[in-house]
Order: structure tokens, then sequence, then C-alpha cells
């Protein structure tokens, strides 16, 4: 017991597919089908691994970090290999572990250049648990920047026919916005008499408050282009148009929520003053995300790019939640980010099944092939009923948490809080109607169908079972196939469905992990919040002092251990 103690879980988790992909161009492996089965064991193996190292020395209940590994790498600059999780990175370590293998399991269409498209799959499996669990700022970074190659590439070379352009622009946003991350790491790490790059020592300086409205601003900028905040938004339809679908799965599953993760882990838990006075900022962003998400799904034809806006309409919500200055408002974005990343996974997932057959992401295209896919179409149905918020599921349980704390907190006058929620709510209205209009474009509709004779000679001498029409085009069997759902595809949806449902019945599946952790984090935000209170930005309630119980905001000591 003693040895399992001391064994590096986490420094394992994160080599251990780093160092598997590095054997992939040695396998023997013609047609892919060994390259397939041998990467998805290792993200398998992983997962498994990460779930028995938590279950067996995690403790949810502390607040503390857990699992802590400590090597120096360069002492003379304060650098170090720190790694460590607690309840603000636990359950994106363990999201990003399950959607990065089903992805992998989900991508048996891929045939092209097979060793590249997993040892790439690898090496950001490997990146996105670095960024999670990593407590060195420098190292965060790094995590951060190698995430980025693997998914440049990813798109470029397997994505559609603007893949190039989709690609680059990914690129763009996201490595300049990161810059800001290093500079802020070394300012934090510069100030003062000690120089360190260790979260937790940087979270015990006490910054000047303009130092830390700059720092808390440039950070904004770095995970709110990743996190997909209006105006800082566009890298994302483009990527999620281009992209096969694995990799969409892994851009709205796991990436979009390293923006949350930052926010939550540097912008609240380090610059906590800073966010007294950004929390109304980011409050209206959140609402702009909705509503504005939700507006421009309308728009779109093609399939994936309204799954992207109704992506960034989802995101809104987690922005609501981090400014609410509430434990209920902040454990529902949390609830959020792992909800909207299983359902957002299994969307996009269901998305590449409907293209495997019908060889188009265009919804016009499409209509009444519920009739030949019945079980993509059920499997369809019920993800979008999740991603609409429907009571039972995941989507339902993080909203109404974030709903419910915004509209109860007491840091923000009643007229701010009560346009805020009304406009939110205007975004929850509009995404039933633009998800069950993408089903019945898609499954329904049989549009004005051109004339397709069936049963022509021709046709039938083509080895299928028949062609079949919808929408605008007459799809021959040379084109696609109408099978329905396979049994591996069954399996990969039912998985996150299953996960889906069971958040949406009983929350505490995944609130226990983080709860102790964000109560935290909170109460010292409110602490802060006491203390400028005299200082109250215009859109905070304009009391004379702070209506928070004194034990509510009573210092949280050693809160980041």
């Amino acid at each position: 017991m003693l040895l399992a103690d001391r064994f590096p879980w986490l420094t394992t988790i994160i080599l251990l597919p780093l160092v598997a992909s590095l054997v992939i161009p040695f396998l023997p492996d013609k047609n892919g089908k060994i390259i397939r089965w041998y990467a998805f064991g290792v993200g398998f193996a992983d997962f498994a691994l990460m779930c028995y190292a938590f279950w067996k020395h995690y403790d949810a209940s502390n607040s503390s970090l857990q699992l802590v590994e400590s090597y120096d790498w360069i002492p003379q600059l304060g650098l170090s290999w720190a790694v460590s999780v607690d309840g603000l990175s636990l359950p994106f370590v363990l999201l990003a572990g399950l959607v990065t293998t089903l992805s992998m399991f989900g991508a048996w269409q891929v045939d092209r250049r097979p060793k590249l498209f997993y040892f790439l799959m690898l090496v950001l499996y490997a990146a996105q648990v670095g960024v999670f669990v990593a407590q060195d700022l420098v190292l965060l970074f790094i995590m951060w920047e190698v995430e980025l190659i693997p998914v440049y590439l990813l798109i470029c070379i397997w994505g559609g026919q603007k893949r190039r352009y989709a690609a680059t622009k990914f690129l763009l946003y996201t490595a300049a916005a990161s810059i800001f991350i290093l500079v802020a790491a070394l300012a934090m790490a510069l100030y003062g008499d000690r120089v360190t790059f260790d979260m937790v020592e940087l979270g015990m300086k006490n910054y000047p408050l303009a130092l830390e409205l700059l720092l808390y601003a440039g950070l904004l900028i770095a995970f709110g282009v990743k996190l997909a905040v209006f105006p800082m938004h566009t890298w994302l339809p483009d990527a999620h148009g281009e992209a096969s679908a694995p990799v969409s799965m892994i851009l709205a599953g796991v990436l979009l929520k390293m923006g949350g993760y930052g926010l939550i882990r540097l912008n609240m838990g380090l610059l906590p003053d800073a966010h007294v006075y950004f929390a109304p900022l980011l409050a209206m962003l959140g609402v702009i995300n909705i509503v504005y998400g939700a507006m421009n799904s309308f728009a779109q034809s093609n399939m994936k790019r309204r799954l992207a806006y109704s992506s960034i309409s989802h995101m809104g919500f987690v922005l609501l939640g981090i400014a609410s200055f509430t434990d209920l408002g902040i454990s529902g974005a949390m609830l959020q980010m792992i909800s909207h990343g299983l359902i957002a996974s299994v969307l996009f997932f269901l998305a590449g099944v409907t293209y495997d057959r019908t060889h188009t992401m265009a919804m016009d295209d499409m209509g009444g092939i519920a009739q030949v896919m019945p079980k993509v179409f059920a499997l369809f149905t019920a993800a979008s009923m999740a991603s609409l918020a429907l009571p039972g599921m995941s989507g339902f349980a993080s909203e109404i948490a974030v709903f419910v704390g915004f509209t109860t907190s007491e840091a923000y006058s009643s007229p701010f809080r009560a346009v805020t929620v009304f406009l939110a709510a205007v975004g929850v209205i509009l995404t039933p109607i633009y998800l069950l209009s993408m089903l019945r474009q898609v499954f329904y509709d049989a549009g004005a169908a051109p004339d397709c004779d069936v049963t022509s000679e021709g046709l039938k001498a083509l080895e299928n079972q028949g062609a079949v029409c919808f929408g605008t085009n007459c799809i021959l069997p040379a084109d696609a196939e109408f099978s329905d759902a396979r049994p591996r595809e069954v399996f990969i949806a039912g998985c996150f469905l299953a996960l889906i449902i069971g958040i949406g019945f009983y929350p505490k599946l995944a609130t226990q992990l983080y709860d102790a952790k964000t109560v935290a984090v909170n109460a010292q935000v409110r602490q802060s919040y006491a203390r400028l209170a005299q200082a109250t930005p215009p859109m905070l309630a304009q009391e004379s002092s702070p209506r928070f119980a004194e034990s509510e905001v009573a210092p949280v000591l050693g809160m980041l251990k």
C-alpha cells in the first residue's frame, strides 16, 4: 500500500499515451487494423488507469491538491514538473480520457495515413491530461501549446475541402491567445522576492490591484478564445465544419473546457480581487454567447456548423455560472462543462455517422432518412433532447443550477439580474427550436426529391440493397450505404447517453467530485467581494455593505494546497 501511495500515477497517465505513440511507426500494418486496435487499447488502458488511481487515492471531500508529484526541472528558473489533481481538474481528466478513447474507437473509417492519425491522437491525449493536472504555469503553457499541433494537423490532413483555412485559423487564434498565458506567468513569477511558477505559491502573493486587473484581462483573452467567447469565437464553426467527426468530438468535448477550467483555476483562484471587477463583464458576455450562438444556429445549413454554434451558446452558461458569486452557480458552470462535453461529443459523433452514409453535411440535401436508419435517428434524437435540456438529462441539471445560482446572487442589483436571466431564458427557448428543426430537416423532410428510378436495371445491377432518394439529391448505391448504426457505433453513443441520463437523474455523480473545491474557490472570491464592497463596480449591488454572512466570507486557509 505504501508503494502504491508513492507511485507517480499522474506522470504515468500522461506519459503512457505519449510513449505508446512513439511505437506506432514501427508497428507492421498495411491496412491500419492493427494500428486502430493498438491505439484504442492504449487509450482504454490509460483511462482505466486513471479511474483506478482516482478511485483508490482521491478523496472527494478534500478540497486540497492530491496525488501531488513534484520534480525539479530547471531549478535556477524555478521550473518544475509539478502535477496534481483536485476537484477542478479531476472531472476534466476523466472527461478527456473518456472522450479521446471513444473518439479513437469511432475513427474506424480512417484509412488514410492511419499511423500518423493515431500517433497524433495519442499525443493529443497526453497533452490534454497534462493541461488539467499541471501545477506549474510554464508546464501548463507547454502542454497547452503541444495540444495545438496535433489538432492543427488532424484538421489540415483529414478535414474537408476548406481544411487548410480552418486549421490555420484555429492555430492563429489559439496560439496567439495562448501567449497571454506565458506573459501572465512571467509577470506573476517575477513579482515579489521569489521567482516561482508554482500555482500554490503564486496564489499566496499579494499583487497590486492594477497588476491583477491586467493579468486577469490577459488570461481572459487566452481562455476566452479557447472557450469560444464572443467575439473571439469565429475559429470554432470553421474548425468544426471541416474537421472529421473524431476530431470534432475532442474539440467540443474537451478542448473548449480548457477555457472554462482556466478561468476558474487561474482567474478566480489566483486573481480573486480582479474577478470581482470582471464578473459583470463575464455575465454580459455569457448572455451574448447564449443568444448570439442560438440565433446563428438557425442560419446554418451545415449540420456540424449548426452544432458548433450550439456549443458557443451553451458555453455562455459557463460564463454566467462563473460570474454568479454563488456556490450553486459555479457548481452549475462545472456541471455544464461536463454535461456539454458528453452531449457535444455524442452529437458530433452521430453527425459523423450520418455523413458516412450520406456523404454530405448539408441538411437541405437530407430528409426522410429516418426510415432507413432508425437506430441513428433514435440516438440522434436522444442526444438532441439532452442538448435542449430535457428534464432527466444532464443538460437540464446544469442549466437550472446556473439559472438559480445567478438569480439568487446577492452580489448584483435586481434589475441587472432580471435582464440577464430574461435574455438567457430567450436563448434557452431558442435551443429546442433549432435542434428540433435540425432533426426535422435531416430525418423527416423528404423535400423536393428529384425523379429517380430506383427500380431501373442499371441500379439493380449495383451491389447494394437498393437506392434511396431523399432531400434534393438522388444518392445512388455507388455513392453511399444506407446501413443503420452498427454495434460499435451504438456502443459509443450508448456510453455517452448512459452518463448523460445518469447525471441527469442523479447529478451528484458529477458534483460530488468537485463541490468541496468549488465552494472553497467561491469563498475566496466572496472574501474579496466583501473587502472591495466599498468600491463596488457599477453593476454590483449598491448596498453600503455586502450581505454575505460572516462565515461565508471567512478566509479559506490552504485553499490552493
